[in-house]
């Protein structure tokens, strides 16, 4: 199965789908706010039901939803979270 690439490019990419893993228990999920409005609330909640469960939570986001989330910080995602969830809204 192959999925769009949801980022700011200027070409699709086509990558091969990442396979889920088969538990959370013992990865660190990422939960990435992209900044646009209540995003943060749906992630509070989503962090409170994951902290319930004791699954160890880490935040990031970019500051506002009208940019590309920078190298620096996707390089961050990537090094510290083992699975990410996406706040999207609209």
């Amino acid at each position: 199965m192959w999925m769009r690439d949801p980022t700011a490019e200027t070409t699709a990419v086509k990558r091969p789908r990442v396979k889920p893993p088969a538990s959370l228990a013992g990865l660190t999920i990422g939960l990435f706010d992209i900044g646009k409005t209540r995003s943060d609330e749906f992630l509070n909640q989503v962090e409170k039901r994951f902290a319930a469960r004791g699954l160890k939570v880490k935040r990031f986001g970019k500051p506002t939803n009208s940019k590309v989330a920078t190298p620096e910080i996707v390089r961050k995602v990537v090094d510290e979270a083992d699975a990410v969830l996406i706040a999207l809204s609209d």
